[in-house]
């Protein structure tokens, strides 16, 4: 399993893990042609070799015209949805929006629609969490894991006043985070570095048991004496024991929400199923059902992990008629999925492979790619889509 081990023992931010992800390996062409699937402003990002204490490390800068926006989830949310980006970068990065969102609202006592977003609402700060998404695609990261996080010492200044180090959302969002502190003086970890690692990163602490196939360092801008100011990431590969790649599916415990509905225009019901994703919804859908008095009606049905249960009833009761939500929990029976690259004559599309036993069972091209594919070449859908699994045959063939 292809793992991204961040080691933070000098904190993170935005650019620092951009940084780090072209030291890795990430083409920066790559890289900006993705990141111009957002369609916003012009933007560059300048790379630079620096020397962080003896350590070369590669520092980041993304240049955007100045802006005054402060803007809410609910604009960025948007920007991300409509752009071009394939839907594990959208999925990823509005799941990032979102945790700094939650950080903010519990911080301030709001509801999560009405944050405003200060530093981490400017396009910089965008572009930076949507680049780190697009490398962790490109690099096919499968599993996350982290270190403890050094997060400095001191006061920081920021737009609501002068706060302890870690300001509180960062404190908010690094909650069950191993962190601790030194004599070094700063703000290491901010709000950017912390809502990206937490929300990809699973496994916190020592380096897990990997293959080591390649070390790269992203600098942070500050300069300290005899302190290298870098993140570290170590690329490699977890090896599960035979018995885990060849065992029975893997079982989640879920929460479902259900409710009925037979007072809602379609459009509204629409905009609760976009929501309900935006917020983490592992799933959500409608059924057709017959109600008291003969009524048709809709069935609301929502599958989330246990943490987002309560901001997704929230939207149920904010955005629709109920007056009741049925809640229980629910068992999910799951294969283990890879993600592998597939070289067609049209070009390169990830994959996902689900296995039952050992064995594949199931192949799916990701659609957002072949959808590009299609549009760029002029062939067929469908024609792309034949070629991509004809290709994933052979390579099931040498498994």
């Amino acid at each position: 399993m292809k793992t991204l081990y961040f080691d933070c023992f000098a904190g993170a931010s935005g650019n620092m893990i951009l940084g780090a992800l072209v030291a890795l390996g990430v083409e920066r062409e790559a890289l900006v042609e993705q990141i111009k699937m957002l369609d916003v402003a012009d933007f560059e990002i300048e790379l630079k070799i620096v020397d962080k204490s003896g350590i070369s490390a590669i520092h980041a800068e993304v240049k955007v015209p100045r802006e005054h926006a402060h803007r809410h989830l609910q604009t960025i949310q948007k920007i991300i949805s409509d752009s071009r980006l394939g839907e594990n970068v959208k999925k990823r990065a509005i799941e990032i929006f979102t945790k700094l969102a939650e950080a903010e609202a519990k911080i301030h006592g709001i509801e999560i629609d009405k944050v405003h977003f200060h530093e981490v609402g400017a396009m910089d700060a965008i572009i930076d969490v949507v680049g780190a998404c697009v490398g962790f695609e490109i690099l096919g990261i499968e599993n996350f894991a982290c270190s403890k996080i050094h997060v400095g010492s001191g006061f920081a200044k920021m737009a609501h006043g002068t706060f302890p180090v870690p300001p509180p959302a960062v404190a908010e969002l690094l909650n069950n985070v191993p962190i601790y502190s030194t004599e070094i003086e700063g703000e290491l970890i901010t709000p950017t570095g912390a809502a990206i690692i937490a929300t990809v990163c699973k496994e916190f602490g020592n380096i897990p048991e990997m293959i080591i196939e390649k070390t790269a360092y992203g600098a942070g801008t500050r300069e300290y004496k005899d302190f290298p100011n870098v993140l570290r990431l170590m690329l490699g590969e977890v090896r599960s024991p035979k018995s885990k790649v060849q065992s029975q599916p893997t079982t989640d415990h879920l929460f479902q929400l259900e409710t009925n509905i037979d007072d809602l225009p379609a459009q509204i019901l629409g905009f609760v199923m976009e929501r309900a994703f935006e917020l983490g919804a592992l799933d959500c859908w409608f059924t057709p059902i017959q109600m008291k008095k003969n009524r048709p009606a809709t069935m609301i049905s929502i599958l989330c992990s246990e943490d987002k249960k309560d901001i997704l009833s929230e939207l149920l009761y904010t955005e629709t008629s109920t007056l009741g939500i049925r809640i229980r929990e629910v068992e999910r029976n799951c294969l283990r999925r890879e993600f592998q690259k597939i070289k067609t004559e049209l070009g390169e599309v990830d994959v996902k492979m689900a296995f039952y036993k050992g064995k594949i069972v199931n192949v799916k091209p990701e659609y957002e790619q072949i959808r590009e594919i299609s549009l760029n070449s002029g062939e067929s859908f469908q024609e792309v889509e034949k070629k991509v699994l004809s290709e994933s045959k052979k390579l099931i063939k040498r498994k």
